[in-house]
């Protein structure tokens, strides 16, 4: 076993990296090297679909100068003392991971060659490595990483270096010419068992003992528990138990990932999944008003009133806007809107627990497994070290499974129960708990002056618990007038991050606005863009250290999507948008052709550019891009969830509309930057500028612009 650390999220000096082989085996993080060269290498991280799970140990491999054939791939279990940030969020792992992955890597190969080298009596400075071998080319000495494993974690460092042996200065990472894995196609570790169906997902669990629970939480947010005849279902075949529960008790200390529980429901226990099914159907549960019960019209009104109403305080002002706009030959002002959405992941929310009062057992498939693990020690009143979480693959999350609180209700029911249970979410269950996207509405006013210059800019959004506006996000700092506001809604429907917060509509409220105001300037859509990019290059307003974005590498995804969709030819035609945006520390740009059928678009192609400096593996990085392309437009097109009384009207697929097959765009092609830029976030950034490329494609299909999502729907139009 090499020992080794992950440095999740900080960097070491070369001195510090020189310090670690003295106490070798307390760093953090581990790969195992088999006598026949074979390399397991831990991947610490959730998988969720994102690929970390292939990705992170392909730059492992990368410095450790093996060959990819010869890896094996083990998800790693919960474990702070040894991995950090061990979570699947906001498109950081491989961002927050690449320092400390290289470095993982690269000191483990360091300690090969230190063992090569006091084995053959050679300098280590001149032993070379290739795809798991060690070479000393003046004594055509060479050894297999096998060969050399058992000696190198058996070297014991003394305090002062040997004086015949010169050990470099500092552990050396590749330059990024000389990758062989990073920067290849490499298939997904997982591929062959989910084809075959082999178990990876928490769903698949099967333990000896184990019995099913189910839950029945509050029909409608703004209810509460009141009461049940438990008896009339406990005769009922297979069933073990059915009892009120408290999952979060007064006092106990949460977590920011618990904030979509539901304190209180009912559990069903049971030898079966359908067994609970027909007992939930039957349970007669009594439920008690406990707040208002909003409905979506209440929703809609109150959020047009605060749209429409100032903010105390700016979130930020550069010049004077007011005098701006009285000065402005033309303004241009509209409202975009968009309703709640749920997550709907393949697999529903679903956790296996063991609860003894000796220790906690939990395997299931959760985005933020070490903040989970807190909130199991306040609830269960159990120490972290005697608590066991080990991930399963998801099938799904978009944020869903940042909020772990279906962890806790398992845990809760297993300690009730004395046994070992598996948790499991019906469709109805998931759909209908809340945790849902905000729904949204945002205020844009432009001002251009007699030459269709930009001269004042103003947003003003409100969002359900969620405020919205990215204050320092383009076109901030490119307009001498630009002023920014935001409000939060405070509801009693439960929302949460939803893949790419807040980003995920504003983008394309933002990129349709942009569309309409260059329309109205005379000036093509993407060179508007661009005017306004060479501002904010050459003479930026304010601050540029407060601005988000570089507006170079902004620019620069503009004029790659410009050139590789042909937007000269194709930019006046019928069918075809444009759109940009930028977040989690990466850069997009779409054109959209379409066609519309009966008033339905028929997405012809995508074309998108993509700047997430290097990208480790193009093939999963290519399917990131197609994925978020296809969810953006479904959600954008299709989505909504409302609500009547405090309960949401869609329960399941039958009346929650999402995209289908034949609806997904019939091609996309992508396009990567290629600067050698350390790697930015990639499983989000595609989402949010696509919807504005589709409303702006629809606009030049039909002449008539969509200011509200759903795009196909009965809604009127508010802007």
């Amino acid at each position: 076993m090499l020992g080794f650390s992950w440095l999740a999220s900080c960097k070491m000096t070369p001195e510090q990296v020189n310090s670690l082989p003295k106490e070798w085996f307390n760093i953090n993080g581990f790969l195992k090297i088999a006598d026949n060269g074979l390399v397991t290498i831990m991947s610490p991280n959730p998988e969720i679909g994102q690929n970390v799970k292939t990705a992170m140990p392909m730059i492992v491999a990368e410095e450790l100068d093996v060959a990819w054939k010869d890896v094996i791939v083990e998800q790693a279990p919960l474990n702070t003392d040894i991995f950090t940030r061990q979570l699947a969020g906001g498109s950081q792992s491989i961002r927050q991971g690449w320092e400390g992955l290289r470095m993982a890597g690269a000191t483990a190969r360091k300690m090969l060659k230190q063992a090569a080298a006091k084995s053959w009596g050679v300098p280590e400075e001149e032993i070379t490595t290739e795809a798991g071998m060690l070479y000393h080319k003046d004594s055509n000495k060479s050894a297999g990483y096998g060969e050399m494993a058992s000696a190198a974690a058996g070297v014991e460092v003394p305090d002062e270096a040997p004086t015949n042996v010169e050990v470099p200065e500092e552990v050396e990472l590749k330059d990024t010419k000389d990758f062989k894995i990073i920067g290849t196609d490499q298939k997904n570790v997982d591929g062959p068992k989910i084809v075959t169906g082999q178990p990876l997902f928490g769903l698949d669990i099967q333990e000896e003992g184990m019995l099913t629970a189910m839950i029945i939480h509050p029909p409608a947010f703004g209810m509460t528990y009141k009461s049940m005849d438990a008896e009339s279902v406990k005769s009922m075949p297979g069933i073990k138990d059915a009892f009120h529960i408290v999952v979060y008790p007064e006092g106990v200390e949460k977590q920011w990932s618990d904030g979509g529980g539901i304190a209180e429901m009912v559990a069903i226990v049971g030898e079966s999944t359908w067994q609970c099914m027909q007992a939930k159907k039957a349970l007669k549960v009594e439920w008690e008003k406990s707040s208002t019960l909003e409905s979506s019209a209440y929703h809609d009104e109150a959020l047009t009133k605060l749209v429409s109403t100032s903010a105390k305080e700016a979130a930020r002002k550069d010049g004077d806007v007011d005098k701006a706009f009285r000065n402005a030959a033309k303004v241009v002002e509209r409202t975009y809107s968009a309703p709640f959405l749920a997550h709907n992941t393949m697999e529903p929310m679903n956790f296996f627990a063991h609860v003894t009062p000796e220790k906690a057992e939990l395997k299931g498939p959760i985005q933020t497994p070490e903040f989970l693990e807190k909130t199991l020690s306040a609830v269960l009143d159990m120490p972290v070290e005697k608590i066991d979480i080990m991930m399963t693959r998801m099938g799904g999350g978009f944020g869903r499974r940042l909020y772990g609180h279906f962890g806790v209700e398992a845990a809760v029911i297993s300690k009730k129960i004395q046994a070992p249970i598996k948790l499991v979410y019906t469709r109805e269950d998931d759909m209908t708990q809340g945790t849902y996207r905000p729904a949204y509405m945002v205020r844009y006013k432009a001002g251009l002056d007699k030459d269709g210059k930009l001269i004042a800019w103003h947003v003003r959004g409100v969002g359900t618990n969620d405020d919205l506006i990215f204050e320092n996000r383009f076109p901030a700092g490119a307009v001498e007038n630009y002023l920014a506001e935001k409000h939060s809604l405070e509801t009693n429907v439960t929302t949460g991050a939803w893949r790419a917060p807040r980003s995920n509509f504003i983008a394309g409220a933002e990129q349709s606005f942009m569309d309409e105001v260059a329309e109205a300037a005379g000036k093509d859509p993407i060179e508007f863009r661009l005017e306004l990019f060479e501002r904010a290059i050459e003479n930026p307003i304010g601050d540029p250290e407060k601005n988000d974005y570089d507006p170079e590498r902004y620019a620069g995804v503009l004029k790659l999507v410009k050139e590789k969709s042909g937007w000269v030819e194709i930019g006046n035609k019928e069918g075809y948008g444009v759109s940009a945006y930028y977040c989690h520390n990466s850069y997009v740009a779409q054109v959209l052709g379409l066609e519309m059928n009966d008033n339905v678009p028929k997405v012809q192609k995508v074309w998108c550019a993509v700047d997430c400096g290097i990208v480790i593996n193009p093939l999963s990085a290519k399917n990131q891009i197609e994925g978020g392309i296809i969810d953006g437009i479904g959600h954008a097109t299709y989505s909504e969830l409302t609500f009547k009384d405090g309960k949401p009207e869609q329960t399941n697929f039958d009346k929650y509309r999402l995209i289908r097959n034949h609806e997904a765009p019939k091609e996309i092609e992508t396009f990567f930057v290629d600067n050698g830029i350390d790697p930015t976030g990639l499983g989000e950034p595609s989402l949010p500028p696509i919807s504005g490329a589709l409303a702006n494609a629809m606009y030049k299909a039909t002449g008539k612009r969509n200011y509200n999502q759903p795009y196909i729907s009965e809604k009127p139009v508010i802007g």
